[in-house]
């Protein structure tokens, strides 16, 4: 039934903007002279529009907003307080999810009891009484904004600041519903974090160099709860990923942009973009059966121990997805360099390799580094790949040739199967993403300073 009355909404939206329009092309005469009006004819016809949606549309998400509860409580008060009185949480959604089902005809695999079907009539009936009165004041709202939007409509009101005026609310709440979703997920995190934080002693947490949390169904913090093996093991694949992808992917750039011929760039890049869509799961599976066993063979015939689950492993993989965003993103800032600097070095007789190191690099380091920043933090909240290819080895060391543990790998761990989400063997997931957060908020810190100090040098 929403659906159906969107479309109603949307065809009577439709047709109030016609109505403004019509009416603004009347007022401005049979020649169309809109230099009559205030504004052009399309502002009052999407006034009207607007006049016509908005209350609509805002009344349709409140109903549907608040009717689950009201239909809830209703259910509620159909129950006998003997019964009632014995429901927890969980008894009371089966009870929510058995009268909605006898309600909408398919019925429930027992016999259901008299107040259940009771509940299920009066839920019928006032379901039917709502569905009716929410298309009613709809549809009414939708009809009394328009006809107040055509009375409106006159040769010097302003349509066009109107309109602007509610598409820059619009615009602003966009905004705010993303920084809003940034907020929730730091606090929620957060709030998560500091109940973990009351199982755990921060400092033991932060500073501690063993991973080992025991299970248990006490709810209290058993084992050790270190960070330090899980953040070196991050850092060391991390690494090693951006060791392959930097000097790839700036060099397959600086050739994109300097060397290259159009017909080759043309097909080159999106050629090399593509490795960016393969799915990482796909990445970790390549990690797994290809590069694993043959670094492990390579390192036999030259007399070295190597794991097929390994940092490098999992690193050397890591680098090669993530070298797009190094270089795409590099070609284009290098590209932008103006044309002029170019050829005044080359003017005052600098080779072109000279021109690409001392002038377009430098000119081009910003936006440089803000491709490095982006290949950083991918590699550093990536999941599968190292999941896959890791080792899950959570020992602090600096072999890169032997197993490791991420913070993204014990992530999953933690959140994996039957765990009690109060436990803090589930909210130490929360205080790994936490610090995971903080430390790709530093890393934009840094970068933003670097960017700024250089730019100031070539402004």
């Amino acid at each position: 039934m929403n659906l159906l009355l969107l479309g109603v909404l949307l065809a009577i939206i439709a047709v109030a903007y016609q109505i403004g329009l019509t009416k603004s092309r009347n007022l401005a005469g049979k020649g169309q002279n809109s230099a009559m009006l205030h504004s052009r004819p399309g502002y009052y016809g999407a006034l009207v529009a607007l006049w016509c949606g908005i209350p609509a549309f805002l009344i349709l998400i409140v109903w549907n907003l608040v009717e689950p509860n009201i239909l809830r409580h209703l259910i509620l008060s159909s129950v006998p307080a003997d019964v009632a009185s014995h429901l927890d949480p969980a008894s009371t959604n089966v009870l929510m999810d058995r009268v909605r089902a006898i309600a909408s005809g398919f019925g429930v695999t027992d016999t259901p009891a008299a107040y259940e079907v009771a509940a299920a009539e009066q839920l019928s009936k006032v379901q039917t009484i709502g569905t009716f009165a929410k298309v009613a004041v709809v549809i009414s709202a939708a009809l009394i904004g328009l006809v107040i939007a055509k009375k409106r409509i006159a040769s010097q009101f302003r349509a066009r600041n109107q309109v602007e005026k509610i598409i820059n609310v619009a615009l602003a709440l966009c905004s705010g519903v993303a920084i809003l979703t940034t907020i929730g997920i730091v606090m929620s995190m957060f709030s998560e974090a500091m109940r973990f934080f009351s199982f755990v002693n921060p400092i033991d947490f932060f500073l501690g160099t063993e991973w080992n949390p025991g299970f248990s169904t006490s709810g209290s913090a058993e084992g050790s709860y270190g960070l330090l093996p899980l953040l070196w093991g991050t850092l060391m694949v991390s690494g090693i990923a951006l060791l392959v992808a930097v000097p790839l992917g700036l060099m397959i750039a600086i050739y994109l942009a300097e060397y290259a011929s159009p017909k080759f760039r043309s097909w080159a890049k999106p050629t090399i973009e593509v490795l960016a869509g393969i799915p990482t799961i796909v990445y970790g599976v390549f990690a797994l059966m290809v590069i694993g066993p043959y670094a492990k063979n390579l390192g036999a015939m030259i007399g070295l121990d190597i794991n097929a689950t390994s940092a490098l492993t999992a690193g050397f993989v890591m680098g090669i997805m993530i070298i797009p965003f190094v270089s795409s993103l590099s070609d284009d800032i290098i590209t932008q360099v103006p044309r002029a600097l170019r050829d005044g070095s080359l003017g005052l007789g600098a080779t072109k390799s000279e021109t690409i190191r001392q002038v377009v690099l430098p000119a081009a380091l910003p936006g440089i580094i803000g491709a490095f920043l982006l290949a950083a933090s991918r590699a550093i909240g990536e999941t599968m790949i190292v999941v896959l290819a890791a080792g899950n080895s959570p020992l602090l060391h600096i072999n890169p040739l032997e197993a490791v543990s991420t913070v993204t790998i014990t992530i999953v761990n933690q959140l994996t199967g039957d765990t009690d989400f109060a436990s803090p063997q589930a909210l130490v997931a929360f205080a790994l993403g936490l610090t995971l957060f903080v430390i790709t908020l530093g890393l934009n810190i840094i970068a933003l300073y670097i960017v700024r100090k250089y730019r100031e040098q070539y402004e």
